[in-house]
Order: structure tokens, then sequence, then C-alpha cells
């Protein structure tokens, strides 16, 4: 396989989780559609190291092999498929590479959800900052609205993999009022926030997700007039 066929299948294996992006990335600029599946790929593969698996020795092995290649594109260097498309790219890799302790440490389960934000945020903040370089044209810094929109995405994202490894402790202990996955969910819904500045990709990529949540299964993809109306709202925002 061939790098550039490599780098398809990374691609096609983000679709396949977000089939909805096929209708939705119509309300995304053209020049910024590619870029844009190749960064959402490698957040899949940076949060899938993190998170999946009943063993976290393999993800962690992962991660740090991750530290090593997106510092290697900070200066230039690439090895693995994805960064066909991204390592040239003039964006913050490095300080992307450093955040990736904090994304590891977020496998804990944390007490309550203020803590699984503190865990997250040096990543979250990474991420709003490579947003801000690849698609923020005018507005080259994130903001920390940015970085909280960036949270809710990939806590939303964690619901997807299944399981209760996601909740934190204070949804387990409030059983008698629920299921706690969808007690946990409720409480992302009420605490999603403001989308308003945020570049394009995320704004619609956020609203597809808070879209998940309002059904009783994060995983299941929103149908296509469901995700085409949706993100056509998130885009005029």
């Amino acid at each position: 396989m061939s790098d550039f066929e490599a780098l398809a299948s990374f691609i096609d294996k983000w679709r396949a989780r977000w089939p909805e992006w096929m209708v939705a990335e119509v309300f995304v600029p053209r020049a910024q559609r590619e870029l844009a599946l190749a960064w959402a790929a490698l957040q899949q593969e940076l949060t899938d190291a993190a998170w999946g698996g009943s063993d976290p020795q393999p993800g962690a092995a992962k991660l740090a092999w991750w530290q090593e290649e997106l510092r290697g594109w900070a200066r230039g260097a690439r090895r693995h498929p994805l960064g066909l498309a991204l390592h040239r790219q003039p964006a913050p890799w490095a300080a992307l590479a450093m955040s990736l302790p904090a994304l590891q440490a977020s496998r804990e389960r944390a007490s309550d959800d203020d803590e699984v934000l503190a865990t997250l945020r040096a990543f979250a903040e990474a991420v709003a900052a490579v947003d801000a370089a690849l698609f923020g044209a005018g507005r080259p810094d994130a903001s920390s609205g940015d970085a909280a929109l960036v949270s809710a995405v990939l806590l939303q994202s964690r619901c997807m993999l299944g399981g209760d490894a996601h909740l934190p402790l204070s949804a387990t202990v409030q059983t008698a009022e629920g299921d706690p996955r969808a007690l946990w969910a409720a409480q992302l819904r009420q605490r999603w926030p403001d989308a308003t500045g945020a570049p394009r990709v995320r704004r619609i990529w956020a609203a597809l997700a808070r879209g998940r949540l309002e059904r009783s299964d994060a995983a299941r993809p929103l149908s296509h007039w469901t995700a085409l109306r949706v993100a056509w709202r998130a885009a005029r925002g």
C-alpha cells in the first residue's frame, strides 16, 4: 500500500464513524475539505490511542510514537501517511505533541465533570490552536471558547466508544435517577458551549456531535436531512 492509499484508508476510517459528514461538508470551503478530513482523522487516531482497549499500555506507546512524529512535523519531517496532508501546514504541531500526556491522563475516570474538563484542557487548547492555524482565516489565534467547543466534541466522541469508562464518578453514583450514560449525555448537552467565532469546520463538527447527543445512542449517525439542516445552521453561525 502506498502512502497515498494509506492516507485514504485513515480518512475512510473516520468517515465510517461520521458518515453524515458526506452531507455536511458541502458547507466547508472546497479548498479546506481534504485538509479537514485529514485533521479529523488524526484526532481520531490520537483519541482512539488514549481511550481505546482494555489495556492502556498499547495506547500509551502509540501516543509516545505520535509525540515524536508531531515533533518531526514541526521540523518538516514526517513518517505517518496523514502527514502527507498535514505536516507542511503552518500549525503548532510541537505544542500538540506536548499536550498528548494530558490526553492520555484523561483515560482515568474523573470524579466529576469539572475534573473531566480540567484534565482535557491542555489537549483541547492545543487542538483549538491547530484549528485556528488551519481554518481560522482572519483570526489565527484560538480563544478559550474554541477550546471549550473542542472539549465538548471530544467528550461526545468518547461516548461513542461504548462502555462506561468515560463516565465520571458523579454520574455513576446517580443510578437511582436513570441510566448514568443518559445522564452524562444530558449534562454534556446542558454545558455545551457557544460555537460563535470558532472556525466553520469546528462549528459544523460540533453541531453534528451535539445532534448525536440528543439521541439515546451517541454513536448513531444523524439522518442525511437532519445532518444537512444542522450543518447549514452551524455554517451560518
